[in-house]
């Protein structure tokens, strides 16, 4: 996001602080500050509408420093960070009368604001299928401007700002229908990979992305699946994963549906094969929930880039793990638009471990194809039965 509201706080000894809000009312006067542990009204930080009903005309919030600035619903509110609420707490108990001035925001647009996942975002793994990397992508969805209902008493002009999931989704669904007027022949696999294959993993800056929660850390495959979306990357990302009729049942089978309902979702009579693993549905990520020693999957590329291509593979294994790649080079040709390779990964440690992250990259010196590869290393059942 390219966009911030500064507002100005200006106490009653003449000094000034910056914080975030959102609220673009008229600017008041000064009037009393108070906090409420010290006697003020009865209201909960952060709580606008409690402030309101307490009589209150607004509200200052001390919290962690994020992106993610409350919803005053029409009452003036500012976010500052823990080290400017305790200069104005000082203040308040230093002054025999203490006042505050609240300034509404401009909108500053420019250097993009340092990429982060907000700490409401879902994670993975999946609990479902464990093999199948949850979540796929990340979008904006903080402070995003959105149409509203009249009847929302936030709205101005029949806008209002809003952040959640429900403000990422639609990034992606327009995303996708861009992506789909430009490839009309891709598959809904196709458009997932071109997305998941091309996102960033890092900001504009080249700043690492960090994940908000607890803990506040680097955002790895869980916090962001492939990364954070990448429209114009999505729209030439040279190879894509894409899926049939085939994978599906695999993965329908995999998860130990069986003959009768399959059959019944497709329409005409389905056998699962003696043996099939989800690992190897064709997805542009490879989870791996359990490794015990070392395992081996097969994915299938597409080529939608230049006919004439050579692509080489480079791999950034996770962890305590060795990942080999055959073959290591795929030359596409008029020929040749689908190759498979194989995955072999084979874990160095000797005891259970957590999840450690990789990611495997197929480059022509244009395109960087990056999947992201996650694996758990499982103990050795000799070692298990040992204990």
């Amino acid at each position: 996001m390219d966009r911030a509201y500064p507002t100005h706080i200006t106490l009653g000894n003449n000094k000034t602080f910056q914080g975030q809000s959102i609220y673009t009312g008229k600017e008041e006067g000064f009037t009393g500050l108070f906090y409420p542990a010290d006697g003020g009204p009865d209201a909960t930080a952060g709580a606008a509408l409690l402030v309101r009903a307490a009589g209150g005309v607004g509200v200052i919030v001390s919290k962690p420093p994020n992106d993610i600035t409350a919803r005053c619903r029409s009452f003036p509110c500012a976010e500052v960070d823990y080290e400017v609420g305790t200069q104005i707490l000082f203040y308040i108990r230093s002054a025999r009368h203490p006042v505050v001035k609240l300034s509404p925001p401009p909108t500053l647009v420019g250097k993009a604001v340092p990429a982060k996942i907000a700490e409401f975002s879902s994670r993975g793994p999946n609990t479902v299928a464990a093999s199948v990397l949850k979540p796929d992508i990340a979008a904006p969805g903080v402070q995003i401007i959105a149409a509203t209902s009249a009847l929302d008493t936030s709205a101005e002009e029949g806008f209002t700002m809003l952040s959640g999931t429900s403000m990422a989704t639609p990034h992606i669904a327009g995303i996708v229908a861009l992506l789909r007027a430009l490839h009309a022949d891709w598959s809904p696999a196709a458009i997932r990979s071109a997305l998941t294959t091309t996102a960033w993993t890092s900001d504009p800056y080249g700043v690492p992305i960090f994940a908000e929660g607890d803990p506040h850390k680097l955002a790895d495959p869980f916090d962001f699946g492939g990364g954070i979306a990448n429209p114009n990357g999505a729209a030439c990302p040279g190879l894509v994963y894409d899926m049939d009729e085939t994978d599906y049942i695999n993965y329908l089978c995999s998860m130990e549906y069986n003959n009768s309902a399959i059959s019944r979702l497709k329409g005409k009579p389905v056998m699962c094969p003696e043996t099939v693993s989800i690992l190897d549905v064709n997805l542009p990520s490879i989870t791996i929930p359990y490794l015990r020693n070392s395992t081996t999957l097969t994915r299938t590329v597409t080529n939608v880039g230049s006919t004439n291509s050579i692509y080489h593979v480079i791999v950034e294994p996770p962890t305590g793990t060795i990942v080999l790649v055959n073959p290591p080079i795929l030359i596409f040709n008029s020929m040749t638009k689908k190759i498979s390779f194989t995955v072999t990964v084979s874990s160095m440690h000797q005891l259970s471990a957590g999840y450690y992250f990789g990611s495997l990259i197929w480059t022509d010196g244009v395109h960087d194809v990056r999947s992201p590869i996650s694996v758990r290393t499982a103990m050795p059942r000799l070692h298990a039965a040992a204990i």
